[in-house]
């Protein structure tokens, strides 16, 4: 399990990637400040840090140049600032990746898996195993009762954040803004068609479920085809749906 150092003062920004990055199986130290940060990651030692550049008492980049002078722990930059001359020259200061907000929790996640990938640090991610459904994240492969799928970049981007949730109920909002990277919102009809494609190569329908079960006014959830659906899940069975997959 990666361990994390998120150097952030926002609290509400820190508790969320928080419980995003334990979600996806991190463990996660937490730094209010450059300098308390700067501490943790020389002391701790974890295997990557996520640093904020505007901490309320030294600049962000001050903090990279300091921790480069004693360790080579991987730095991701995550800040608000998007202009190109920052970005060269923090990332000419030792960063591994810049990452710009707003920005979702999968493209974070899978930023820090390619870094850690990159330098040989990274655990590999298990494969993930639903009733007949298997999904290998590392492989990027899909099998249904032993037949391999024919899925889409995007289609496999979808089915596998809904397996890392087996049973829990995910917003459309939430699958736009981790899958398709628009933390503002779009429509939620490019979820809809992308989850008919999927119900149909998974052999069913949004009125027959087997693995994906939409529960009304809510989301969609992954989940076993043995699993009892519960009342929303049986209703939405039960009558037709055209403007929804």
């Amino acid at each position: 399990m990666p361990h994390l150092l998120v150097v952030e003062d926002d609290p509400q920004l820190r508790g969320a990637l928080v419980r995003a990055l334990r979600d996806r199986g991190h463990a996660v130290a937490t730094a209010a400040s450059g300098m308390s940060g700067l501490d943790a990651a020389v002391t701790d030692r974890p295997d990557l840090v996520v640093l904020d550049l505007g901490l309320p008492d030294v600049d962000g980049t001050q903090v990279l140049r300091m921790l480069r002078a004693v360790s080579d722990v991987p730095v991701i930059v995550a800040t608000a600032r998007d202009d190109e001359p920052d970005m060269v020259a923090v990332l000419g200061d030792g960063a591994d990746d810049y990452i710009v907000k707003p920005f979702g929790a999968a493209q974070l996640d899978a930023r820090i898996k390619a870094v850690l990938r990159r330098l040989g640090t990274a655990e590999p991610e298990p494969a993930v195993r639903i009733g007949e459904l298997v999904l290998d994240a590392a492989a990027r492969e899909v099998t249904l009762a032993g037949a391999a799928l024919d899925l889409t970049p995007r289609e496999f981007d979808l089915l596998a954040y809904l397996a890392r949730r087996p049973g829990q109920v995910v917003s459309r909002r939430e699958l736009l803004a981790e899958v398709w990277q628009q933390p503002l919102g779009g429509a939620d009809k490019t979820v809809d068609v992308h989850l008919s494609w999927l119900r149909r190569k998974l052999g069913e329908t949004a009125q027959r479920p087997r693995y994906l079960h939409t529960v009304r006014t809510v989301g969609v959830k992954l989940a076993a085809p043995e699993e009892a659906a519960g009342p929303d899940d049986a209703a939405d069975a039960g009558r037709p749906s055209p403007g929804r997959a």
